[in-house]
């Protein structure tokens, strides 16, 4: 029975093993044999897999290809806070589909023009990958989201980035601009953290 799953990634949806030309009766033999392991709703793992992963960022990633982590999950992940965020910020392009996902996630719809800008790819296992937002784009988004988000984020994000070996103002500057609002409070808060 394993040898059905040769031909497949250590974690994939019940819809792509069917593709891969798994029968129905023998994807279900092989769950209820402890091959496969069921991590959410029609995402399926082999049991055993070599690496230890994120779930939740596998199941966001295999249900929206998409999805790009943003904003307190983003400044995370780049070590711009200390805020511990109780859902993953999730950022797909404005009508793209959301799905239902076990994981806490709170979904954010960006714009389809600049949804690419400053956007990467983190590994999350060894065939998935998830999107993630450059520090300097996760900055600028909490400048122009403030109001969501809170202003202090977006401070403690910019101090941070700026102390780092490298970053200047002149960068941050440049991906603002393709962000009209963003430009004006981040030039504010540039002056005021200048006298800090």
């Amino acid at each position: 029975m394993a040898d059905d799953l040769d031909h497949l990634p250590e974690t994939f949806t019940y819809r792509g093993a069917r593709e891969a030309g798994v029968p129905k009766r023998r994807f279900y033999a092989l769950r209820d044999s402890g091959a496969i392991d069921q991590i959410s709703r029609g995402v399926y793992r082999r049991t055993g897999a070599s690496r230890i992963v994120d779930l939740d960022r596998l199941e966001i990633a295999l249900r929206a290809p998409l999805a790009t982590l943003c904003l307190t999950t983003a400044l995370a992940y780049h070590d711009l806070t200390d805020a511990n965020p109780a859902s993953i910020d999730v950022a797909v392009p404005a009508g793209a589909h959301r799905p239902q996902t076990t994981a806490p996630v709170t979904w954010h719809q960006f714009d389809r023009a600049t949804f690419d800008l400053g956007r990467t790819e983190l590994p999350v296992d060894d065939t998935v990958t998830i999107g993630l937002y450059s520090a300097v784009r996760s900055v600028v988004d909490a400048f122009r989201l403030r109001h969501r988000e809170g202003e202090d984020l977006a401070y403690i994000a910019l101090r941070r980035w700026l102390r780092r070996p490298g970053n200047s103002p002149a960068t941050l500057h440049e991906m603002a601009r393709n962000f009209p609002r963003a430009v004006k409070p981040i030039t504010k808060a540039l002056e005021i953290l200048q006298y800090d």
